[in-house]
């Protein structure tokens, strides 16, 4: 005898069906490699980003997805002032898959004042800070006179610097929700947009390796001392990682071709159950996807995929496997891709939004190269090895501390 599952009859009312938006260009760098063939190449090979950690000559054991190519670039000229880890990283992810070109266009197109800017991070800057705290005059304890927090530090850094970079003049934010902060970019944007604030929105952020991040996440005893194993059997723990990524988000027009994939729905909650874990039966993210769904005007069954938040911790992945399975049911397939980049913090919603968009394009379903053997006491159909298969709607998860949880419904147009 078979059972046939069905959703619960209990979605969230208070949000309205969205109107769609296009990703017409979008742009990302991790430790998998810059732009979107070497993406797509490494999570179709299954090939993980992950090293052990040499940061900073940080004492601790464990891994990192450290983005290399940083080592060696810099901010020069009138961007100068804005020279950190974080900036540099961003600008590095403006540079990939013509996505300067194509927001210059959308400039010209639209002009520069109806263009917004919506960033994410969680610490920006932070190492810049730790640096020059090393620096203090022995005699007075200032700060080096070199240091500039507005440019490098503070949390609107990233946004001024993407703006000016880009010649944009419209509104601009930066939301630091923890690792919800660039997915909550895309829901900030949608509403911009629908209000005809603006026409079309860069999205996106970078979030970078500090000494505060590492070491905070070690107080918290929730870092492995291995490359993280999401929703395995034997998990220890995250593994950091950095990254960043844009995204153009457009209003579909009749230039928008077949394959263009679209912004569907974006659902937010805020479960505040505790300042560093989700509430034990997943309450906060079964709400954030069910509003995404709402949103999108869409059901349960219209999902193919799960991008799940996945960061490895034995609570957080119980929590978010308990919320995606009493919603979808236990046959919709989901992974994390944190064994492949690390879980990148305030970046993951945007690279995780890019995976997605690359799973509908190309048409395959991501799996999770560390994992070797799914813990049994957990529901979802869990994918270890990438599998081929026509993916038109897939859900993203991204869930941060304090309960700030976002996830966005991405579909093909």
């Amino acid at each position: 005898m078979s059972t046939v599952w069905s959703a619960p009859a209990r979605l969230s009312v208070n949000y309205r069906v969205m109107q769609p938006l296009a990703l017409t260009h979008f742009s990302l760098v991790t430790s998998l490699g810059a732009g979107q063939q070497a993406t797509l190449a490494a999570l179709r090979e299954g090939r993980s980003g992950l090293q052990p950690s040499t940061f900073e000559s940080l004492p601790l054991p464990g891994y990192v997805g450290q983005v290399r190519e940083l080592d060696d670039f810099s901010l020069t000229g009138e961007a100068a002032r804005f020279n950190s880890r974080n900036n540099r990283m961003a600008a590095l992810a403006l540079n990939e898959d013509g996505f300067r070109a194509a927001a210059v266009a959308a400039r010209d197109r639209y002009g520069a004042d109806r263009i917004g800017v919506f960033l994410g991070t969680s610490t920006s800057g932070m190492l810049e800070t730790e640096t020059v705290f090393r620096h203090l005059d022995p005699a007075t304890g200032a700060l080096p006179p070199r240091f500039d927090y507005a440019g490098t530090h503070n949390t609107y850094s990233i946004g001024r610097f993407v703006r000016e970079d880009l010649g944009l003049a419209g509104p601009a934010s930066v939301v630091s929700s923890a690792c919800a902060s660039t997915a909550k970019a895309f829901a900030g944007a949608s509403r911009m947009i629908a209000a005809g604030i603006c026409d079309a929105a860069i999205v996106g952020g970078a979030d970078t390796l500090c000494a505060t991040t590492v070491y905070g996440f070690q107080s918290l005893n929730v870092m492995s001392d291995e490359p993280c194993r999401p929703f395995d059997r034997d998990r220890r723990g995250i593994s950091i990682g950095e990254a960043a990524g844009f995204a153009l988000l457009e209003k579909p027009g009749t230039a928008n071709r077949h394959d263009t994939v679209l912004l569907l729905g974006a659902g937010e909650s805020s479960d505040a159950y505790h300042m560093s874990s989700p509430h034990p039966e997943g309450l906060g993210a079964r709400l954030a996807m069910e509003r995404a769904l709402t949103a999108a005007g869409l059901k349960v069954g219209d999902i193919d995929y799960v991008n799940l938040h996945g960061t490895a911790t034995l609570v957080g992945d119980a929590a978010e496997d308990r919320a995606v399975a009493d919603l979808l049911g236990p046959a919709t397939p989901c992974s994390s891709t944190k064994g492949c980049t690390g879980h990148t913090l305030g970046a993951c919603g945007i690279i995780e939004a890019i995976f997605s968009a690359l799973s509908i394009l190309h048409g395959f379903m991501p799996g999770s190269p560390q994992t070797r053997t799914v813990d049994p006491s957990l529901k979802s159909q869990y994918l270890v090895e990438s599998r081929r298969a026509r993916v038109d709607r897939v859900l993203s998860n991204s869930f941060g501390f304090g309960g700030a949880n976002c996830s966005l419904l991405l579909g093909r147009a």
